[in-house]
């Protein structure tokens, strides 16, 4: 049965959120007994206040992590009890959709749509197909001479630190944990700050599930006094992060200034779509090139921020994308069903958004529409969806990732041009073209330096699909198989028989 506005707004009045941390299998309070507020940033309100984790807890949490991976009590769970808590944890998650659904869109905004149609089936995907998975890794024999055998065994880590972004919060959690506890490993949770209350509920369904006491543990905190200590934690074997270049960055320092942990990163972008005069649909072009940046406020890490379109196309290609874009993503409360673009997560990140939009006016990029705060939503974080147009590659907003409702439309002759102009950038996460000529869909796909490439569409994949970008976009790959990889080592073992 669909939920009504008045009845998720009834919902949310009655939301009553976990706010203490989970740590060895009990919700507790920081040691501290400091607490932080999480706001509402639709209309300024405070939605709870969280334990605030410090450096204790965090020792707390790795502690309890250790002593329940060397137990074997998850570690070494028969794979088949395990895959069944890793059915039940999902199936869990299934019930809650509506109020993980409420936790997120109360947190950072997101539609309530969105996260019924999008977040939460994403994060069902990623712990089905990675439980699943867990009696499929194989190890290997090798040829050797005839007296010896030699063998190859695949092992989890033990505790991974996993450091998860606050436009995603459910989502991204389930990328990193579903690999991680998949493959024995126990964790330790760190939700951004600014959406923490998702994740507590996911540690309890965990715990209902059957999941032992100790291998799933979430901390809350701010970065600097939780995140921060649990990457130089000297107990920690590995850091699964998303989030920021720069924090993506302190975290491989802060893993060769403690005992040279594993770290895998993924550092967002500022992806391309190319639209080539051969496109046989223009229309579904533009259409899905205003999902690719407008789409969760244009708070996302693979957003398609950069359109190079061909000149010949390029007047009908704008026209086409502005009419798409009146109706696609219009800004509402995310609480209403028909809202489809909520505010952005905090008044820090408004303000910032709106900067670069200045910005962009200043170096003389073309303003065709959006640019402010929408008029009839002036208490919460709200920005317009943006449209720069004649915009150049050198200019700050088609170089640097605003993480933000703001896109570019760059000229670019042909495709040599547009693969030139796309590649000129530091990240390389996601890119798109847009051709019925195979040939050159598959020279771009040669030629793009990226970790996500789609033709004729952009976002498209399931849980089988790589997720990680080249260059400062990070180093790692969610979801995949080859998630399992970064999650667990594999040991040697040589056997003399003569």
């Amino acid at each position: 049965m669909t939920v009504s506005y008045s009845d998720w707004k009834g919902r949310a009045a009655a939301l009553a959120p976990e706010t203490r941390m989970f740590i060895d299998g009990k919700f507790v309070e920081a040691a501290s007994g400091a607490r932080f507020e999480t706001i509402n940033p639709a209309n300024g309100a405070v939605i709870a206040e969280v334990a605030r984790g410090g450096p204790e807890d965090v020792d707390r949490a790795v502690a309890a992590a250790r002593r329940a991976f060397r137990s074997g009590v998850w570690s070494r769970m028969d794979p088949q009890e395990r895959m069944a808590v890793m059915r039940r944890f999902a199936d869990l998650i299934e019930e809650n959709a509506e109020q993980f659904a409420l936790l997120d869109t109360l947190d950072m905004g997101k539609p309530v749509t969105d996260m019924l149609e999008i977040d939460i089936p994403g994060a069902l995907s990623a712990f089905r197909f990675f439980g699943e998975a867990i009696d499929k890794v194989e190890g290997a024999v090798t040829a050797t001479n005839a007296d010896a055998l030699h063998y190859i065994i695949r092992e989890p880590l033990g505790v991974c630190g996993l450091v998860v972004p606050w436009n995603y919060p459910l989502m991204m959690a389930a990328w990193k944990l579903a690999p991680a506890l998949s493959c024995g490993n126990s964790v330790v949770l760190k939700p951004a700050e600014q959406s923490p209350l998702s994740a507590l509920l996911l540690a309890r369904l965990f715990s209902e599930a059957g999941g032992p006491d100790g291998v799933f543990n979430v901390v809350t905190g701010y970065g600097e006094e939780t995140g921060k200590p649990l990457a130089l934690h000297m107990d920690v074997d590995k850091i699964g992060f998303t989030g920021s270049g720069e924090v993506g960055k302190l975290m491989m320092i802060y893993a060769g200034q403690s005992n040279m942990k594993r770290v895998t990163t993924e550092c967002g972008g500022k992806s391309p779509q190319i639209v080539l005069a051969d496109c046989d649909d223009l229309e579904t072009a533009a259409a899905t090139g205003v999902a690719g940046i407008f789409g969760n406020q244009g708070e996302v890490c693979s957003a398609g921020s950069r359109l190079l379109v061909e000149r010949s196309i390029y007047d009908e290609y704008v026209a086409l994308f502005t009419e798409a874009a009146k109706t696609m993503h219009v800004p509402g409360d995310p609480l209403d069903p028909e809202t489809t673009m909520g505010p952005l997560v905090t008044p820090e990140q408004q303000s910032r958004v709106l900067g670069y939009i200045e910005k962009g006016k200043a170096e003389g990029a073309t303003l065709a529409f959006g640019g402010g705060v929408p008029s009839a939503f002036n208490s919460g974080c709200y920005v317009e969806p943006t449209l720069f147009t004649e915009v150049t590659n050198r200019m700050t907003i088609a170089q640097e990732e605003i993480f933000g409702p703001v896109a570019s439309i760059i000229p670019v002759d042909n495709l040599d041009h547009a693969i030139e102009v796309a590649n000129d950038t530091i990240y390389g996460l996601a890119a798109s073209v847009w051709t019925s000529n195979v040939k050159q869909a598959h020279r771009f796909a040669r030629d793009i330096e990226a970790g996500i490439v789609w033709v004729n569409a952009y976002e498209a994949g399931d849980a089988t699909t790589p997720w990680g970008g080249f260059k400062q976009s990070g180093n790692g790959r969610d979801k995949c198989l080859e998630a399992i990889t970064q999650y667990t080592q594999t040991k040697s073992v040589w056997v003399e028989l003569g």
